[in-house]
């Protein structure tokens, strides 16, 4: 099925979306993206469908075709102070807070949102599966998410997040109850199924 490319004819939408909620490890990313009205890629469609290989495509078509795009981070550290559904509209905001030019609207992946300044938005589920921008959106959240994450793998190796990204694999959290939990950790998540003791690095 085609992504619908607008919610509405008139005006300039930019699609958001995030990368991470649901991660033991790592920061929240979001991104925003306005997309030129005859942007078109075979292969754009919600992160989570699109293999490692087209995500990386993809993400250079849009960083170097959008008319405008922004991502940004909530760190670790944040997401236990906000928790993880506020640390996600943080993020967006951020990304928002970057552009040289505002939007008519805005196009949110999912069913929340905390409003932006005075700009109308629309809360879509599966809005990445639905619409272009919300769809780009997604692609540059997923890659600038799993690209940090194989960066500070160097530093914290025990924990293969060049593999898992910081979700919750059986790998992962043998390495936390065997490491310990490292500075990149959400301590308000439930890191182990049972309660342990973690040490902190």
């Amino acid at each position: 099925m085609e992504l619908s490319k607008f919610y509405l004819d008139t005006g300039i939408e930019s699609g958001s979306d995030e990368a991470g909620r649901g991660c033991l490890a790592g920061p929240v990313v979001a991104a925003s993206v306005i997309l030129p009205p005859d942007f078109y890629h075979p292969l754009l469609n919600d992160s989570k469908k699109v293999s490692e290989k087209h995500r990386d495509e993809l993400r250079y078509v849009i960083e170097n075709e959008a008319i405008e795009w922004k991502v940004a981070f909530v760190s670790p550290a944040e997401i236990d102070i906000y928790n993880i559904l506020n640390s996600s509209f943080i993020a967006m905001h951020r990304s928002l807070d970057q552009f040289s030019t505002l939007p008519d609207r805005l196009l949110i992946d999912g069913n929340r949102f905390i409003k932006y300044k005075t700009i109308p938005h629309i809360c879509i589920v599966k809005g990445d599966s639905k619409f272009a921008s919300i769809a780009a959106a997604s692609i540059l959240a997923k890659t600038h998410r799993d690209e940090y994450m194989e960066k500070i793998d160097n530093e914290f190796p025990m924990y293969k997040w060049k593999i898992n990204k910081g979700y919750p694999t059986k790998k992962h959290r043998e390495a936390i109850k065997e490491h310990g939990v490292s500075p990149h950790h959400r301590l308000t998540f439930k890191l182990l199924p049972e309660e342990n003791q973690l040490e902190l690095f």
